[in-house]
């Protein structure tokens, strides 16, 4: 098992492992524009190597260079296969080599995340989780059914959630933390509880939930990588981040190990990294507080320009459900508190879809302006 670090180890290993390859090549393209790899996908068919890409369906940011890079695979011999369209995003990073080694990454195949972000790719040839990615590549490739079925190997939706609230729930002294954005609420208040029972629990990302339990700082290197190590022996690096709609409804792959000596590892870059930091202020709550009163009493002010006047619509819908009988014996309380709830049960999941449309914006910004972000 092998750990490489960026920026610093670059490209090179990736290329040098296409060019190694003896039978096959199988690898998930969310994001690309190294033509260091395209050009030794293109060799590695001269050479008889049977290579397959496995072309996210959509990426908002990168859609037509993907579609440029699917013409210009085919055209070198390439087997070239789109993912479906059935989850939000299939945001996963791994490739196989002849079906014995498998890498990970956290970064994509792109010049901004190798050379300039925090990211990180792990190499096993465990045979185990080879197995595993071959299947889920098959999978994903011939628009199957998947469900993980391999301790240790991550992924979303399938297993995401059940394994990294075990490994968080597992720390007993130190978690360390690289994640661009935490903001699942049950991973939150497992990574509270943690810190509560005197786990040092540090985040070097953003959190985004309120926490005077957790401590936050903000690289001074764009971060790119999800990892996490738990005292100083196991660690996860992956694709997915501790939010919702990357534990539920994305395609995210990850790795969750025991190795005492690329746990170690990673926990001094991480102490690197968090002794390089910028001088992280304390998120204002107050200030958030603030904000989201104001954004809750515009919407609220916006919605009810809208409603309908609410007495025609009660005597209409009881007209509709009583017919023409004219005694119908109603509680006034009872109907008040039904529709209170009704309400408030709409209106939560309107605002819930809102907030994940507007993540998923976030997140398809183009690259080039999340340079400047973590």
């Amino acid at each position: 098992m092998k750990l490489y670090v960026q920026p610093g180890d670059g490209l090179m290993p990736v290329v040098k492992a296409i060019n190694a390859a003896k039978s096959s090549v199988e690898l998930l393209v969310f994001r690309f524009d190294r033509s260091e790899i395209e050009h030794a996908l293109a060799a590695a068919v001269t050479r008889g190597v049977a290579v397959q890409a496995l072309i996210a369906h959509t990426s908002r940011a990168g859609e037509q260079a993907l579609r440029q890079l699917e013409m210009r695979l085919l055209s070198a011999g390439v087997t070239v296969t789109r993912t479906a369209g059935d989850l939000t995003r299939y945001h996963g990073k791994m490739m196989i080599i002849d079906r014995r080694e498998l890498w990970v990454f956290t970064f994509n195949y792109t010049h901004l995340d190798i050379e300039r972000s925090r990211s990180f790719a792990l190499v096993t040839t465990q045979a185990s989780l080879v197995r595993e990615a071959v299947r889920l590549f098959e999978c994903d490739a011939k628009r199957r059914p998947y469900e993980a079925d391999c301790a240790g190997f991550v992924v979303s939706p399938s297993n995401a959630r059940a394994e990294l609230s075990a490994f968080i729930k597992g720390a007993k002294s130190k978690l360390l933390i690289y994640d661009p954005t935490i903001s699942d609420p049950a991973i939150h208040r497992l990574l509270e509880e943690r810190a509560k029972a005197g786990v040092d629990v540090r985040v070097l990302g953003v959190v985004a939930l309120r926490s005077n339990k957790l401590s936050v700082n903000k690289p001074a290197l764009r971060l790119h990588a999800r990892a996490m190590v738990r005292d100083g022996t196991h660690f996860f690096l992956g694709s997915q981040s501790l939010r919702r709609m990357e534990l539920e409804s994305r395609r995210e792959i990850g790795i969750i190990c025991h190795d005492n000596r690329i746990a170690k590892r990673m926990a001094k870059i991480f102490e690197e990294d968090w002794s390089q930091c910028e001088d992280a202020k304390a998120p204002d709550h107050k200030d958030e507080s603030e904000t989201s009163a104001k954004v809750a009493k515009k919407v609220a002010k916006a919605v009810a320009k809208e409603l309908p006047p609410v007495a025609p619509v009660l005597k209409m819908v009881i007209r509709e459900l009583t017919g023409d009988k004219n005694a119908v014996d109603l509680s006034a309380e009872e109907v008040e508190d039904t529709v209170r709830h009704a309400v408030k049960a709409a209106v939560k999941d309107v605002v819930r879809n809102a907030m994940e449309e507007t993540d998923v914006e976030k997140d398809e910004q183009p690259e080039e302006e999340l340079a400047e972000k973590p």
